[in-house]
């Protein structure tokens, strides 16, 4: 019987022993994403101090839009081709649901890149919006945010499919559309001419620390919750058998019963 107790006992041990592990673990993965979101935060801080630039100057002549150039500030020209036009479904924008035009300005190069020209809100349960604001005809001079692609993972949703995709991908919309595309794209800050008023503007970056300090704060301390809880019945089973040795010591045997 003693035997099956400290078996159990050694199985619990272990199993708490592996969870403040576990705890610990992901303790450490929430401040490893602290420090990447404090990287990230500098990265756009400087960004936004930047001064605008040419398209090339910035991404060079590879055309991809890396994450450390988000929220840079390019200046392109070119010419809108309206025939293109991607609308994104289910986007949000200050917690308001609506959608987002994209349309492709081919720059003098031949090459092309995205231009997220604003939101729309959606109105009532509208599956699409009643009216997308034309494109400016002739040449535009636009100044805007540089983003990399979107990638959902294992979905499509970057791959325009009759005119509405879910995400903004340049290689997707490139194959799509037919089109030379920079990998990436450009929200709109202002234009030359005038963005059509009916266009919302995105706000700009959450620059903060987030959560993670905090999450992991709590992971560290499950973890010692743990441990102390593996010391506390350490001790007990160590008790309960010196109490056990104590008592069959003492224990004083019961007298024969008497022969016929």
């Amino acid at each position: 019987m003693r035997r099956l107790m400290n078996v159990r006992w050694l199985g619990a041990a272990l199993t708490i022993l592996v969870l403040a592990t576990v705890c610990i673990q992901l303790g450490r993965w929430q401040l490893h994403r602290l420090h990447d979101r404090e990287v990230r935060n500098g990265v756009t801080t400087s960004n936004l101090a930047a001064p605008p630039a040419p398209i090339d100057q910035i991404v060079g002549p590879q055309g991809v839009v890396g994450d450390q150039h988000a929220w840079r500030t390019a200046v392109v020209t070119g010419h809108f081709d309206a025939s293109k036009q991607i609308v994104l479904r289910y986007r949000n924008v200050n917690d308001r649901p609506g959608f987002e035009i994209i349309t492709p300005l081919v720059l003098p190069s031949g090459k092309a890149v995205l231009i997220d020209r604003g939101f729309l809100a959606r109105q009532g349960a509208e599956l699409a919006p009643g009216k997308v604001p034309a494109v400016p005809a002739g040449e535009v001079t636009i100044t805007g945010r540089l983003q990399r692609s979107e990638r959902g993972g294992s979905t499509n949703g970057g791959t325009p499919d009759n005119g509405t995709a879910r995400l903004i991908n340049g290689p997707a919309y490139a194959k799509a559309l037919g089109l030379d595309l920079y990998d990436g794209y450009l929200m709109v800050d202002s234009q030359v001419p005038a963005n059509d008023p009916a266009f919302g503007k995105f706000p700009g970056p959450e620059i903060d620390s987030g959560p993670h300090f905090f999450y992991a704060l709590q992971w560290f301390l499950f973890a010692i919750l743990a441990v102390g809880g593996l010391i506390y019945f350490t001790r007990r089973p160590a008790t309960d058998a010196a109490g056990e040795v104590v008592a069959e010591r003492n224990e004083v045997p019961e007298p024969a019963a008497p022969r016929d």
